[in-house]
């Protein structure tokens, strides 16, 4: 049979993404059962001393990203697994702050395919399981895991982990987890465990969320209950009981993300001193998360695609806007099973000049099904950027990129 159906750890990463993507019968299968059979035979659910799990709709790539900052600056060999990724998928492993290479994903690809036997698993469900294999060999001293969808029946959710962490609840991937908020906050907390340390860093959840954590005996600390944030002029301040940080530099993240990074972090049991926390935060970057690319115009790229990211993207870009006193120029695409319509009403008089495009990807939206005014439709977010930048005027205008990973990659890729 050809390398494609079976390949080897020598073989190219495009062959093993190739076979991945075709070896199950379903891109998205929620359930742990095969996924967990796999994690046992293998070991790898306890792929380090210590791992943070990090669940919630929005704002999970910012807190693993500060989380491993910190950790990096105390000295703790550290592991990041996220998804999706915007153009390579080497993207979503980081060792100690890097990507591995090729080779290194195509030897984990090997283990895994080898140890799953006979048993089925997604595309994710294969790369999670990589992952953590990557991050055994590498002997690591903490693992941060980024929930790809929901949480109680997600792939990372085989892993013995020591933290658990909501970030934020909001309605989006109804179709998998319902559109009742109540539902959505216990797949979240299905990550949390009995006697282990749970986060909630979003302000007034459903009940659901702290219901779950009693049911199970799992110790929720609750924004605005055991740890509370303020804005004190140009630095914020932190707080948890009695311990208090001030005069923190103010990252190039949400605080509020940052805010339940540092709570994650005040309950791990770690040696982090405060000059770590100061460094972290100064020096932390996401890509493709609120990322100035360029200063004439001023250009922004970012991920959101749901109206509880759109909304805090639309408050930034209004304060640009009365910063820089021209035109905000918008290139978005979307994915069709989004909510479009609620995510671009966030713009409202924010966007002057928009520029729809299509997304050429499964469940890609075109560009006619895009509620926006606009001049001209184009066949390719790139297409549109370079439109878009046609038309600023460099000195006053911001162009922003957002609407799904897979818009702001293309954009990206041409760039790179």
């Amino acid at each position: 049979m050809s390398e494609l159906q079976h390949p080897t750890a020598t073989s190219s990463m495009d062959t093993w993404l190739s076979y991945l993507e075709n070896i199950h019968t379903s891109a998205i299968d929620l359930g742990l059962e095969r996924v967990a059979a796999v994690a046992e035979h293998a070991q790898l659910t306890k792929p380090a001393p210590k791992v943070i799990t990090v669940a919630g709709t929005n704002g999970k790539g910012t807190t693993c990203a500060l989380l491993e900052a910190i950790l990096q600056h105390a000295g703790y060999r550290t592991g990041v697994y996220s998804s999706p990724h915007l153009i390579h998928y080497n993207e979503r492993v980081r060792v100690n702050g890097d990507v591995l290479a090729d080779s290194e994903h195509t030897q984990a690809f090997e283990v895994i395919n080898q140890a799953r036997g006979q048993t089925s698993l997604s595309f994710f469900e294969f790369g999670t399981l990589a992952a953590l294999q990557l991050f055994k060999h590498h002997a690591l001293d903490v693992v941060i895991l980024e929930v790809g969808l929901g949480g109680r029946l997600d792939a990372t959710n085989v892993v013995d982990h020591d933290v658990s962490v909501i970030t934020s609840l909001a309605l989006d991937h109804c179709d998998w987890l319902g559109n009742d908020i109540n539902q959505i906050g216990y797949e979240k907390a299905g990550i949390f465990r009995k006697d282990k340390p749970a986060i909630c860093g979003q302000p007034a959840p459903p009940a659901s969320v702290a219901a779950h954590a009693d049911a199970i005996g799992a110790q929720l600390n609750q924004l605005g209950y055991q740890y509370h944030y303020a804005m004190t002029g140009d630095t914020w301040r932190w707080a948890a009981g009695a311990f208090e940080l001030t005069e923190l530099p103010i990252p190039a993240i949400p605080l509020q993300n940052a805010a339940t990074a540092l709570m994650a972090l005040g309950v791990a049991d770690l040696d982090i001193a405060d000059t770590h926390i100061t460094e972290g935060l100064a020096s932390v970057a996401v890509t493709g998360r609120m990322q100035v690319i360029a200063d004439a115009p001023y250009t922004i790229f970012d991920v959101a695609h749901n109206p509880h990211a759109a909304a805090y993207l639309a408050k930034k870009l209004a304060e640009q806007k009365a910063r820089l006193t021209g035109r905000v120029h918008a290139v978005v695409a979307m994915l069709a099973d989004k909510d479009i319509e609620g995510t671009l009403a966030c713009f409202d008089g924010i966007v002057d000049c928009w520029y729809p495009a299509s997304l050429a990807v499964p469940r890609g939206a075109s560009a006619d099904k895009l509620p926006v005014v606009a001049s001209m439709q184009f066949s390719s977010p790139s297409d549109a950027y370079q439109h878009a930048l046609s038309q600023a005027e460099p000195e006053r205008d911001c162009v922003v990129v957002f609407g799904s990973f897979h818009t702001v990659g293309q954009v990206m890729e041409t760039l790179n």
